[in-house]
């Protein structure tokens, strides 16, 4: 998540239309909308344009700038975040999806002590090491993408000597109506929005039966920590 300056910086951009195509825009105009020096306003967009969430273009003293996709990424990630606080509790969602064998790697990072740490202190359970990937059907594409605005427990990403490690949300729920688990969306997906991948503290797969191609229902519960 970006810090907080920047993204009340972007949404002021945003405000003034930037996130559908270039404006011009004046450093003392847009200092004043954010309560700031000229030049603290300056350095701010200066900042943005390094980290890639603007684009701009200077032509003597005018200057046209533009939120990139990665900058319109941040204030959507904003979005989610504060959308639950307002709507309220969020009534329990069942999401339809069918099994498949994935990459293989969910044993790989469900066994990392800087996951496992946080899925027992934050879910209060210690997964298996592997998840359950399933594909979500077309009839609940719609429930999937509803998902993004439920409350979620927020998994830290962590570094070791050799690489870091991101983050990722965890939505709680029970899958097939029997087993209480997690779906975990890892920050940096790399699956497309048809797939999600759900871990238990059981083998799943040999707990409810269940081969490529079986229809699953995940319910996700209506409020989660």
């Amino acid at each position: 998540m970006l810090k907080p300056t920047l993204l009340i910086a972007l949404y002021k951009l945003a405000e003034l239309g930037a996130y559908a195509q270039e404006v011009s825009l004046s450093t003392g105009a847009f200092a004043k909308g954010l309560g700031l020096s000229q030049q603290t306003a300056s350095r701010r967009l200066i900042e943005m344009e390094r980290l890639r969430l603007i684009e701009r273009s200077i032509d003597g003293k005018a200057q046209r700038v533009r939120i990139t996709r990665v900058g319109l990424n941040s204030l959507s990630e904003m979005y989610k975040t504060l959308k639950p606080a307002f709507e309220g509790a969020k009534q329990e969602l069942t999401i339809k999806a069918t099994v498949f064998s994935g990459l293989s790697e969910g044993s790989y990072y469900m066994s990392m002590e800087g996951y496992r740490k946080q899925f027992k202190s934050k879910l209060g359970f210690d997964p298996f090491p592997g998840t359950l990937n399933l594909r979500v059907t077309k009839d609940s594409m719609i429930q999937r993408r509803e998902l993004e605005s439920h409350p979620f427990v927020n998994i830290d990403g962590f570094a070791d000597k050799d690489r870091t490690y991101g983050g990722a949300r965890c939505y709680p729920v029970v899958v097939g109506r029997k087993v209480h688990g997690a779906i975990v969306m890892p920050i940096r997906a790399h699956y497309g929005e048809d797939v999600i991948e759900v871990i238990a503290p059981e083998n799943l797969r040999r707990k409810l039966k269940l081969q490529d191609g079986d229809l699953v229902e995940v319910q996700v519960s209506p409020a989660t920590s």
